[in-house]
């Protein structure tokens, strides 16, 4: 057990990360601006919460064994480019900084979106495709990180498709599986692209935190964090219909993006086995069921 500092504690993954690390023991200090995330996700958790820009310096007392870095602006078509570099960067660089000075162990979140419409399996060495700023903004991150792997216990994670509890609060940028559930509960059409073959590896948020907290003890690295298996948009739409005993049936609709729109990512995960030693524990249909009881339970 140890002291963790957690930033973007109160946003989807961010909040997750938090109840599981205190129900195991751990001191946790969140730090948010609440810029997207919300503390409504922070039921039940009792650990320190400072209301603090991270791109900012910080001022924090104590040593912490280890920093999780979740802060972003975290949506791929967030309006303002030149902010979600400049906020991501800087605050990733605040952060680095601060775990060098105090000697802290540094996990913080990247992304698969930089790798575009690269080769499937998604490798880590792997040439990326940058569509937005923010997958930008994660490789430049990763780059970075890179540049510290000898100097300290640094490890960066690619996470993949994550859908599960707490993802409401994002609105449009929440999960696909999220938006299909609510439109089959609702008693709506799940509504797709044409003609449905897209392709995303969709990984529940439980495994996520789980391949998070086994990087506080990984080698300096970067890993994707996914399941290895994707599952087609109308795949998906069907599970999530069976799921619910639902007779909805798909509506498609034309796709508004072109080629700067990821349609298949899948990730190699024999790094994050031999490295973080992680593989996903929940396959797609046990994970939307779980996450249909939590929605159903909360009204989420």
């Amino acid at each position: 057990m140890g002291k963790i500092l957690l930033t973007g504690g109160a946003g989807f993954i961010g909040a997750n990360i938090a109840i599981k690390l205190q129900k195991m023991g751990n001191e946790i200090v969140i730090v948010d601006n609440l810029f997207s995330g919300t503390k409504k996700n922070l039921v039940g958790f009792d650990g320190q919460f400072i209301e603090a820009d991270v791109t900012k310096p910080l001022e924090l007392e104590g040593k912490f064994d280890a920093i999780i870095h979740q802060a972003a602006i975290t949506d791929a078509r967030f309006g303002n480019e030149e902010m979600t570099l400049k906020t991501n960067l800087d605050g990733f660089g605040n952060i680095l900084g601060f775990a060098k000075k105090h000697s802290s162990k540094l996990v913080y979140a990247s992304s698969a979106s930089i790798y575009g419409n690269g080769k499937v399996p998604f490798k880590e060495d792997q040439k990326p495709d940058l569509f937005s700023a923010y997958a930008k903004s994660k490789f430049e991150m990763d780059a970075i990180a890179g540049a510290h792997f000898g100097e300290m216990q640094i490890v960066g994670l690619r996470y993949f498709n994550v859908f599960g509890p707490l993802e409401s609060h994002k609105g449009r940028p929440a999960s696909m599986v999220y938006h299909l559930i609510k439109q089959v509960m609702d008693g709506k059409n799940p509504r797709i692209f044409k003609w449905g073959e897209q392709i995303r590896d969709h990984i529940y948020v439980k495994d996520v935190v789980d391949a998070t907290i086994l990087a506080m003890d990984a080698k300096s690295g970067i890993y994707n964090v996914g399941t290895g298996i994707g599952t087609s948009f109308k795949d998906l739409a069907n599970t999530i219909i069976k799921s619910l005993k639902s007779n909805s049936k798909i509506e498609y609709f034309d796709s508004p993006y072109g080629k700067d729109y990821q349609y298949n990512t899948q990730a190699d995960i024999s790094k994050a086995r031999s490295g973080l030693g992680f593989k996903a524990k929940w396959n797609l249909e046990e994970g939307i069921l779980d996450y249909i009881k939590w929605l159903e339970k909360t009204k989420g």
